[in-house]
């Protein structure tokens, strides 16, 4: 009995020291760590002081004291994860210790000191183990969804997909994006936008597909769709937009902010707008901003409201209505195609012709409208925009001229089938009618005395060009040039 009030006071001392220890170890935000082995402590003086008042030889007595011993070793075990875990390593490291090893490693230290526990009161351990293994295998199949948490979370802890303080979305709902606060043996804590704490098992995590808006970087993409009426060009679109982002809350300049053109709904246009933030938790408040930007840009620009487009237009439809129609286009153009000086050669009849064979093109900003070296046969006369000129030498494409409304290119592929020397592009929305070999082979079929007119006013205007700042060549030289030229028309309208 002696022996077993000393062993007793001796642990009891030892783990007041623990406990001391616990309290000094720990910085001054961590006290309450010690509220735990505390009050196991407190505990086991309370049946330790029980068992002062019973028989020594009583089965209550062994009992008490077998509590006794289990809430002193807690208290000892508790006091020795929170020295070593929270008063030595968490000074040691940058980042806190997960909580699930955290609880994996208190929970081995109490399993450990509860057979030591029994041992001390004199109750054999392994016998227990064998005599219960029933019972431990039916546990065990209670707890197989227990301890797949368990190991999903130690998987999560060792892939690392997430940590906590990152921002996760851990299913197909867009409502299911959240924070995450705690990563523990079971589970782990997700707080969304709503302050709504979501527990979801790490089994589950383990088998979803989890996006990580924090990493690998702190900033995230958002995208904005805004919808505008097809009659708004893309470009000033385009600008309007990408004008009002810049300084809106929480929009990056870095990577900068784009805008694509998405689909055609309904006579809309769809555009998908798409920036940076470092403010994922309030991204909501600058989706808003960026949006009122927009708004506000759209209305500075006198965009109209995009709203579902349905034209439905009666009119009869007969030969003499669609011949009208087809009159009144092909004036239209016919006035731009007297702007081209060496057609003025023209009578009015014959404008009237290859307008009515003529087309109109429009292109966007950058689209190329000729390419160097291609073997293509139409005439272009920019009617609205810019285009510019560029000639590739060397591997080098410089700009060499650039051509404002009136203003026309492509009469040698048009009259002898020559391929483009530089390349066209537009510089602007642009706006362009064309005129093909078929539509000229037509006009020269039926006149093919044009086929000298048109050379000679050709070959002039070319040496215009070529020779501003030079003496003008000799009309003996003029004439064979559009000799020359005229020989090429003939050969490839395949005139006599």
């Amino acid at each position: 009995m002696l022996d077993r009030v000393t062993a007793d006071t001796i642990g009891t001392a030892i783990g007041l020291v623990l406990l001391a220890l616990a309290v000094l170890a720990l910085p001054a935000g961590s006290k309450r760590l010690a509220r735990a082995p505390t009050a196991l402590f407190v505990l086991h003086l309370m049946v330790r002081g029980v068992t002062e008042l019973l028989d020594p030889a009583s089965r209550a007595e062994h009992d008490a004291h077998l509590a006794a011993l289990v809430l002193l070793f807690a208290s000892i075990g508790r006091s020795v994860v929170v020295i070593a875990l929270d008063g030595v390593l968490a000074r040691r490291r940058a980042r806190p210790i997960p909580r699930i090893f955290r609880d994996i490693i208190q929970a081995v230290v109490y399993v450990v000191l509860f057979f030591v526990a029994l041992d001390r009161a004199g109750v054999e351990p392994g016998s227990l183990l064998t005599t219960s293994a029933l019972l431990t295998a039916a546990i065990a199949l209670s707890l197989q969804e227990t301890l797949g948490n368990l190991v999903a979370g130690l998987a999560i802890q060792a892939q690392r997909p997430f940590d906590v303080d990152d921002w996760i979305q851990f299913d197909a709902d867009p409502k299911h994006v959240g924070r995450v606060l705690e990563i523990n043996w079971r589970a782990t804590k997700v707080l969304t936008l709503d302050d709504v704490e979501v527990v979801v098992p790490n089994g589950v995590l383990a088998k979803a597909p989890i996006v990580n808006f924090t990493k690998p970087t702190s900033t995230s993409r958002r995208s904005l769709y805004v919808q505008v009426p097809a009659s708004v060009p893309p470009h000033e679109v385009r600008a309007a937009i990408l004008g009002a982002l810049p300084g809106a809350y929480g929009v990056l300049s870095e990577p900068a902010p784009t805008v694509v053109l998405n689909q055609f709904i309904d006579g809309n246009c769809e555009y998908w707008i798409r920036f940076h933030t470092a403010l994922f938790d309030k991204r909501d408040g600058v989706d808003s901003a960026a949006r009122e930007r927009v708004w506000y840009a759209f209305a500075r620009a006198d965009f109209p409201a995009a709203a579902p487009n349905r034209h439905v237009r009666l009119r009869e439809v007969t030969p003499e209505s669609d011949a009208t129609l087809a009159t009144v286009a092909a004036a239209h153009r016919g006035t731009i195609l007297a702007k081209v000086d060496f057609l003025r050669v023209l009578t009015d009849a014959q404008r009237d012709q290859l307008a009515a064979r003529s087309r109109l093109h429009t292109y966007g900003p950058g689209e190329v409208i000729v390419r160097q070296g291609e073997a293509t046969t139409e005439l272009f006369l920019v009617q609205k925009g810019r285009v510019v000129v560029q000639h590739e030498q060397g591997g080098v494409l410089a700009e060499v001229a650039a051509l404002a409304p009136g203003e026309f290119f492509g009469e040698m592929a048009l009259m002898t089938g020559e391929q483009r020397t530089a390349t066209v592009s537009a510089a602007t929305a642009a706006t362009l009618v064309s005129i093909d070999r078929d539509a000229m082979h037509e006009l020269l079929a039926v006149a093919p005395e044009l086929a000298a007119t048109l050379s000679r006013a050709i070959t002039e205007r070319r040496d215009a060009a070529a020779a501003r700042n030079v003496e003008r060549a000799a009309p003996a030289a003029l004439e064979e040039r559009s000799h020359q030229l005229l020989a090429r028309i003939r050969n490839f309208f395949s005139l006599s």
